[in-house]
């Protein structure tokens, strides 16, 4: 059923990047292989790819330490550059929202891309994420290409099972090329 190569020395870089694989196997070839294994999915996929083209070792990026620079967090207070969510800002922003505040994807992004803003600007921005993921289909990141998936089948398949939308995700993962939903993967549940 599926014509995915096995995660190897021998595979050509063209092939293995037209097939799905799990962070775990990425993380394993990585280790067998003397590459550094940190990172997320795409890193890897793009150090693995590189490895398997010219045999060159790409090494991790590193991230620098972050210091807490603030003590205290006001609705004055300045958002810092390379910004790190940490329990000070938590605390912050559950008195200033609620206990319902939590740090979602989008909101992170926010305060990472407007350093140089207040913390009260980030207070109206994190509510007008929070109703725009109310009224409307959000952003899923590249990696999370199974979420993507799944919401694109279900969208086309009203009062469908998960276990179907797991068959076909299985099914379309195995094949050469992308792994976005199309209705030609019905046919894994037949």
């Amino acid at each position: 059923m599926t014509d995915r190569p096995e995660l190897t020395n021998g595979v050509k870089s063209s092939e293995f990047l037209q097939y799905y694989y799990l962070k775990e196997e990425l993380v394993l070839f990585c280790r067998e292989n003397g590459l550094p294994a940190s990172g997320g999915k795409q890193e890897l996929t793009e150090r693995i790819a590189l490895f398997l083209d010219t045999g060159r070792i790409k090494e991790a990026q590193t991230s620098r330490t972050h210091r807490q620079r603030n003590t205290e967090i006001t609705r004055d207070s300045i958002i810092e550059p390379d910004i790190v969510c940490s329990e000070l800002h938590r605390a912050f922003f559950r008195k200033e929202i609620g206990d319902s505040f939590s740090f979602n994807v989008a909101f992170q992004k926010w305060l990472k891309e407007n350093s140089g803003k207040t913390y009260a600007d980030a207070v109206i921005a994190y509510e007008e994420i929070r109703k725009a993921k109310k009224t409307g289909k959000t952003s899923i990141g590249r990696q999370f290409e199974y979420n993507t998936y799944v919401r694109d089948f279900f969208a086309d398949n009203k009062g469908a099972s998960l276990d179907d939308a797991i068959k076909c995700w299985k099914y379309k993962k195995g094949l050469k090329g992308h792994n976005r939903y199309e209705r030609s993967d019905l046919s894994a549940l037949e």
